[in-house]
């Protein structure tokens, strides 16, 4: 593919080619450098003590079985935490997950959890209208959502809320490392620990973060209704994303926490782990437009092996090639090992430029149509990020 693409390309003025292929590699350096350096200066942050325990309601909606569904879910029972509810919800009474959810409840009693089974559909997105039949057993004004495939340790409730302090602070995320077992899913978590992430640190130095991460969402019920609630964001692909961007519309500041949680990874064939990050692209393209745009500025990976091949593998090809690759590297493992200590990082870091190979051509298929498959279902995405049946 990169090849033929050349092929056409020294049909026209090569110069011209040379000269925005090294300023692609010029700028993918550039944010490698500053992703290091917004890594560091995350991570070396120092918190302060922990003197903050609001009763706190979790939200956890169900659909299905992941890996490990009752290991992730019994993390959330483990709480070193005075006062926390937590509220399981699914909309189908033989939905596969209530065996798992009902042994949760057998398993520990001394807990606050509660179950709510119901089909009422507030929009297209189902995810949300889980959430929302949730809420209306709620006891407390603190909110919780974590996604059923994510594992957390026992401190991790008094550490994520501990930001609230700040009465600004309307939303908490999270950062996440995945445990991922076969192939597919190790590459798919190399580039989430290694790229992705780099991403988020890189945005949440430059402005701040003004997005949420569907790992973990701490919401103030003031916040919620203040956006207008679950019902605001019932038809959006991007819930996550909506949860952190309209509170900071309101007013309300986005923290990025500094616990990091585990995200559990399923073996998957190549051809649904495909569908999930064309999903995924063409959820940031339409959520974030101009961010999805720029993008092409940081796969330094592909715009140096491009500008090798059009240089005809000069030496000033391979240089720039060297030390493109160079800095991509170091961010990975700044990033992805060092700070994060994604395992799939440290035994994989070598999957690094194949990773970034195959998400630029993902990348370039995420500008292509609007179509949609979420859990079975083909959706359309609308222009502003909204989900529509298509017939």
């Amino acid at each position: 593919m990169i090849i033929f693409a050349f092929g056409y390309l020294k049909t026209i003025n090569i110069s011209i080619v040379d000269l925005l292929l090294s300023l692609l590699c010029l700028s993918a350096v550039l944010f490698y450098i500053y992703a290091i350096y917004a890594a560091i200066a995350f991570f070396s942050y120092k918190y302060p003590n922990l003197a903050f325990y609001p009763p706190v309601t979790i939200l956890k909606p169900m659909c299905g079985v992941d890996r490990d569904t009752y290991e992730n879910l019994a993390s959330f029972c483990q709480q070193k935490y005075p006062i926390y509810q937590i509220i399981f919800s699914m909309r189908d009474p033989h939905d596969s997950s209530l065996a798992v959810v009902k042994q949760i409840i057998n398993d520990f009693p001394q807990l606050d959890i509660q179950l709510v089974v119901s089909d009422r559909t507030i929009g297209t997105n189902l995810k949300v209208s889980n959430l929302a039949n949730a809420v209306t057993v709620a006891k407390y004004d603190i909110f919780l959502l974590a996604d059923s495939d994510i594992r957390v340790g026992t401190d991790y409730l008094q550490r994520v809320v501990q930001p609230l302090q700040d009465k600004s602070v309307g939303v908490v995320t999270c950062l996440y490392r995945s445990l991922a077992q076969g192939w597919v899913a190790t590459l798919e978590a190399v580039g989430t620990a290694t790229d992705f992430h780099a991403g988020v640190l890189v945005s949440h130095k430059l402005e701040g973060i003004k997005f949420a991460l569907g790992s973990t969402i701490v919401i103030r019920k003031e916040v919620l209704e203040a956006i207008g609630g679950f019902e605001v964001i019932a038809d959006y692909l991007a819930d996550d994303f909506q949860l952190g961007y309209l509170p900071t519309q309101a007013g309300y500041k986005v923290v990025l926490s500094d616990y990091v949680v585990e995200h559990v990874l399923a073996p998957t064939k190549p051809a649904e782990a495909i569908k999930h990050q064309i999903r995924w692209a063409r959820c940031i393209r339409v959520s974030r437009p101009w961010g999805y745009l720029g993008l092409i500025f940081t796969y330094g990976t592909v715009s140096s092996l491009l500008f090798l091949i059009a240089t005809g593998g000069s030496l000033r090809g391979w240089t720039i090639l060297v030390i493109t690759w160079m800095m991509r590297l170091i961010m990975g493992w700044v990033v992805g090992v060092k700070s994060l200590r994604d395992p799939c990082s440290q035994k994989f870091f070598w999957l690094v430029p194949i990773r970034d190979i195959i998400s630029f051509v993902i990348w370039c298929y995420g500008w292509l149509g609007k179509t949609i498959e979420w859990r079975g279902r083909r959706l359309r995405l609308t222009n502003d990020g909204k989900l529509e049946n298509r017939e």
